[in-house]
């Protein structure tokens, strides 16, 4: 890679898509390429066209913002009331505090003033998570509308061959042109959910760059236990729980499936969660069993019997100690009582793995944020060069927290992106 501070001067600045223009425009020239037409490229890019930038998005894909268009069940999770940057997980030497400035800069009452100027409807549910009431598809089609309204250009069909960068502008090979710009946005999303488009190729354009990655891996996944567990016999049963993983703790609905833990609360689990790290879950968050089981008149019951009112009895069964599940609780220790509550209330679980980006709703790690300014996204070892999204080592809560992170970063990119100077006689 090589930079230079001498002033390359600017095509005249002519938009996109007017009548009688397109003779002045060199087709392979633009102010900024945005490379990606997810949820992060395409508001950056209608940002920095509404501030008077030719703006060109090259989208690898045949349609636009797939994941977006699937996401939330169909109905787009698009942001949550509660986003805070400690919602957010980032291994750099800021931590979190990374995304403090753009999530500031544009929170969640911005993206619903947005969604509301396009008409679409949207409700509230639970843990604060915003979902439209229609199909997220015409959010993609507002995005794309304003897109073009404000003159930008969408390529379709233009994967990113090769990424260049010399003597002050960038130079993009895709299988039908050669595109050059003197600001690149490298908006492409990571290797989660490949069925829906996710791939690696960002990070490798970014290292090429000359940027290092915190090595990415599945986030927002399923917890898998050892074959045979007894837990994996529980498949189907879902239930409201705590779940800790270290000094991260949240409720929410656990399922169990044949090979370990899904469900809400162990996606969010998965975020934090490390090889060789146990996970506690809470079984009753909010019934105390000692309480229960020091009442005088439990004594003549039996720990199974009272568990079994207040969770499914294949559950009970699965979390009590067989050797004194049956026995009359009067009969039972205050030591015995004790490891009971503990089975029910701080049940420990040491999970093998976690399943693979098929079925990752995220990817942890990616571009280091230490390499990245946290008011702009442009790199800091790349003049020009600015980096948005899930590329970035940013990975949020289930819960609409990784879709905001693509409007907040990509809107914060939109609006630093600089102005070329206007020749004389432009």
């Amino acid at each position: 890679m090589t930079t230079s501070s001498n002033p390359v001067p600017a095509p005249a600045r002519v938009p996109y898509g007017l009548a009688g223009t397109k003779k002045h425009v060199d087709e392979s020239q633009a102010d900024v390429l945005v490379l990606g037409a997810g949820a992060s490229g395409l508001i950056c890019a209608r940002e920095a066209a509404g501030r008077g930038l030719r703006v060109t998005v090259l989208e690898r894909g045949a349609v636009p913002a797939r994941k977006l268009a699937i996401s939330g069940g169909g109905k787009a999770n698009f942001t949550n009331r509660r986003v805070t940057s400690q919602g957010y997980r980032c291994d750099g030497p800021e931590g979190s505090d990374f995304c403090a400035p753009a999530l500031q800069a544009f929170a969640p009452a911005a993206i619903q003033r947005m969604v509301r100027q396009w008409r679409l409807p949207f409700e509230e549910r639970e843990h604060g998570q915003l979902f439209l009431t229609v199909p997220a598809q015409k959010l993609v089609q507002a995005l794309m509308t304003d897109c073009r309204q404000r003159g930008c250009r969408i390529e379709f069909d233009s994967p990113v061959e090769t990424l260049n960068f010399s003597d002050g502008i960038f130079v993009v090979h895709t299988p039908a042109r050669v595109w050059r710009a003197p600001a690149v946005v490298l908006a492409m999303g990571s290797p989660a959910w490949p069925q829906a488009g996710g791939s690696g190729h960002g990070y490798r354009l970014a290292q090429q760059l000359g940027h290092s990655l915190v090595p990415p891996c599945p986030a927002l996944t399923p917890l898998l236990l050892p074959q045979g567990h007894i837990l994996t016999s529980l498949s189907g049963i879902s239930l409201p729980v705590r779940i800790s993983a270290e000094t991260h703790h949240w409720q929410d609905h656990l399922l169990f499936t044949h090979s370990g833990l899904s469900g809400p609360a162990a996606l969010k689990a998965s975020l934090f969660w490390e090889s060789g790290m146990q996970i506690r879950v809470n079984f009753l968050p909010d019934r105390g069993f000692k309480a229960l089981l020091d009442a005088p008149e439990a004594g003549k019951q039996t720990p199974r019997t009272l568990l079994g009112r207040l969770l499914p009895q294949r559950l009970a069964d699965a979390l009590l100690p067989q050797e004194n599940a049956r026995k009359k609780i009067a009969e039972l220790s205050r030591a015995t009582r004790n490891s009971l509550v503990e089975s029910v209330h701080a049940h420990s679980l040491l999970p093998v793995g976690a399943a693979g980006l098929k079925k990752a709703e995220a990817c942890r790690g990616g571009v280091q944020t230490g390499e990245i300014n946290a008011q702009t996204m442009q790199s800091r070892l790349c003049p020009g060069l600015f980096i948005t999204g899930e590329l970035l080592d940013v990975t949020g809560l289930l819960g609409g927290y990784n879709l905001h992170w693509a409007w907040a970063s990509g809107m914060a990119a939109g609006k630093a992106l600089p102005l070329p100077a206007v020749q004389c006689g432009s």
